[in-house]
């Protein structure tokens, strides 16, 4: 039987398979699918001093794959953007332009809200 370390004092908890820190994980970062495949694309302003930012949610992709997608976006709309949580976030109202992307990809996706 192979005694492997569960605990750090350092690091604290331990993964057992990849021996990092649990917050530092390098089991499935790249490998796990977010999002469920219901792509669904929206304006949001709220939190962000009246600027809206476009979200594209639920796409079923790796991280690595989210952060292509998202420079890919970014470049089509030709503007500013970041990955965070497994959404997609682009400046501005471009719901249209990302709707026609990835329709354009065989992405299917509808935007939602008003």
């Amino acid at each position: 039987m192979k005694n492997k370390l569960v605990y750090s004092t350092d690091q604290g908890r331990i993964c057992p398979e990849c021996d990092y820190a649990i917050d530092d994980c390098q089991c499935n970062d790249s490998a796990a699918i977010l999002g469920s495949g219901k792509v669904k694309i929206q304006l949001e302003t709220k939190g962000r001093k009246g600027k809206g930012v476009t979200l594209i949610k639920e796409l079923a992709m790796t991280a690595d794959e989210l952060k292509v997608l998202g420079k890919k976006l970014k470049n089509h709309c030709g503007v500013g953007g970041s990955v965070k949580d497994g959404v997609i976030e682009i400046q501005g109202d471009q719901r249209q332009k990302v709707l026609d992307f990835l329709t354009g990809i065989d992405i299917k996706a509808k935007i939602a809200g008003s």
